[in-house]
C-alpha cells in the first residue's frame, strides 16, 4: 500500500520513522512519501519538503512566515493527490496536518492521526473537526484517552512511543561519556527562535560551574556557527544526534521545554525546565492555555515533578537556583527520581509503534 506521512518536527520525524519501520514489517510493499526529517528517510520515507522548511513556532513567527507555510500547504495538497495514497498518516503538527486533513477527507482516502494536538490545553473546539475529519485518533499521553472519550470521541491509546524508542537506544548503547567530569546536558529546542531565547542563558551557568562538563544537544537543522555564536571560547561540546547519548550520560539537564522533557525524564536525569516566547506569542497562549504545566513531565503526573521557569522567570538567578538544587541536594535528586518512577508506571509497556502499525494495516487491510 501506499502511505503519505507528514511530520514537521524533530520529534515527530523521530516518532514517524518507528512507525513506518514497523509497518513496513507488516506490509511487504508498502511505499512511503511525505513531508518530513532524515530519521523518516532512514526508515524508507520519500522526503519532498524537510523539517528545516516546515518548523514555525508561535503566533507571530506564523504570521511572518505565512506566505511559506500556505506555499508548503498547496504543495503538500498537490503532492498527496499526485501521489494516490492509500492511506495518510499525519503525525502531530497541528496547525499544518489539520488543514491537510480537511483536503485529504475530499479525496476519501482514510486518515490516521498519530500524537494529538493538545486540545486538552486549547483549541478545544478542534475536537469537532477532529472527529469529523479523523478516520482514527492514536493518543500517546495516558490521560488523553479519558479526556476524550469526556468529550465523546473514541481514540486509541497504545502508550507512549518514546520508552520503545529510549529502551532501544539502551539496549544497543553500553558507552557512555565521561571525561571525569559530571556531565550537564543543555537542550535549547530544536527551532531558531527557542535557541535564540534559550541557549545564551544557558550558556552563562557553564560560567560559574568549572567542576562539571557541558555540553550541547546540536539538532543538525543548524550549523556548527550558529551555535558557537552562543557558546564562545566557553569549555562547552556542541554535539549533533548525540541527544540520548548525552542524557544517557548525564548527571543534570537544563532544557527547553518539549518533548525533550519527557525524554530526559524516561533516562531518569533530573532536570530544570526553562521557556521564554516571543512576548506577543507568549500573551496570546496565556490567554487561551487551560493547563498547570507545560512540561509533560507534571502535566502526566499532574503536580509539579520539575521546576518549570517561564518567561519572566528563566533568568540566570532562577536558573542557578535551581540548577545547584538538583546537582547538589541528594535529597531533591532522590524526590525527583521517584517522580519519575511514578511517570513509568503511568506511560505503560512498550511495543507502542508495533501496535499502531498493526492497527493501521489491520484496518486499510479489511477495507480493501
Amino acid at each position: 500500500m501506499r502511505y503519505y506521512i507528514i511530520a514537521g518536527e524533530l520529534s515527530g520525524d523521530l516518532h514517524a520513522s518507528y512507525l513506518l519501520s514497523e509497518l513496513k514489517k507488516q506490509d511487504s510493499d508498502a511505499v512511503f512519501r511525505g513531508f518530513g526529517g532524515e530519521k523518516m528517510e532512514n526508515a524508507g520515507c520519500f522526503i519532498v519538503k524537510s523539517l528545516k522548511d516546515l518548523a514555525f513556532m508561535g503566533f507571530v513567527e506564523v504570521v511572518t512566515h505565512l506566505k511559506k507555510v500556505l506555499n508548503n500547504i498547496k504543495e503538500c495538497k498537490e503532492d498527496i493527490k499526485r501521489f494516490n495514497a492509500d492511506a495518510v498518516i499525519l503525525v502531530d503538527y497541528p496547525g499544518f496536518n489539520l488543514r491537510i486533513a480537511k483536503f485529504v477527507k475530499q479525496l476519501n482516502i482514510p486518515i490516521f492521526y498519530y500524537i494529538s494536538p493538545s486540545v486538552w490545553a486549547w483549541k478545544k473546539g478542534r475536537i469537532k473537526t477532529m472527529k469529523r475529519l479523523l478516520t482514527k485518533l492514536y493518543v500517546i499521553l495516558p490521560f488523553e484517552k479519558d479526556f476524550f472519550a469526556q468529550n465523546n470521541m473514541e481514540v486509541c491509546y497504545f502508550g507512549n512511543p518514546l520508552v520503545d524508542e529510549i529502551a532501544d537506544f539502551r539496549r544497543e548503547t553500553t558507552v557512555k561519556i565521561n571525561d571525569g567530569k559530571p556531565l550537564i546536558v543543555l537542550m535549547p529546542g530544536s527551532r531558531t527562535q527557542e535557541i535564540n531565547k534559550m541557549l545564551p542563558l544557558q550558556v552563562k551557568i557553564a560560567d560559574k560551574y568549572p567542576q562539571y562538563h557541558f555540553a550541547v544537544a546540536a539538532v543538525n537543522t543548524h550549523n556548527r556557527s550558529f551555535y558557537e555564536k552562543f557558546t564562545g571560547n566557553r569549555p562547552i561540546d556542541i554535539l549533533y544526534n548525540s541527544t540520548y547519548s548525552l542524557l544517557n550520560s548525564a548527571y543534570a539537564a537544563i532544557v527547553c521545554s518539549g518533548t525533550a522533557t519527557l525524554e530526559t525524564a524516561l533516562f531518569n536525569v533530573p532536570q530544570i525546565v526553562c521557556y521564554k516566547a516571543n512576548i506577543v506569542s507568549w500573551y496570546i497562549g496565556r490567554l487561551v492555555a487551560n493547563v498547570k504545566y507545560i512540561s509533560l513531565v507534571n502535566l502526566i503526573l499532574n503536580r509539579e515533578c520539575v521546576v518549570e521557569l517561564l518567561q519572566d522567570k528563566c533568568n540566570i538567578r532562577q536558573i542557578d537556583t535551581y540548577f545547584q538544587k538538583i546537582v547538589l541536594e541528594e535529597k531533591e535528586r532522590i524526590r525527583i527520581h521517584n517522580d519519575y518512577i511514578q511517570l513509568n508506571m503511568l506511560l505503560g509497556k512498550e511495543d507502542t509503534s508495533k501496535k499502531i502499525a498493526n492497527d493501521i494495516y489491520t484496518f486499510l487491510s479489511h477495507k480493501k
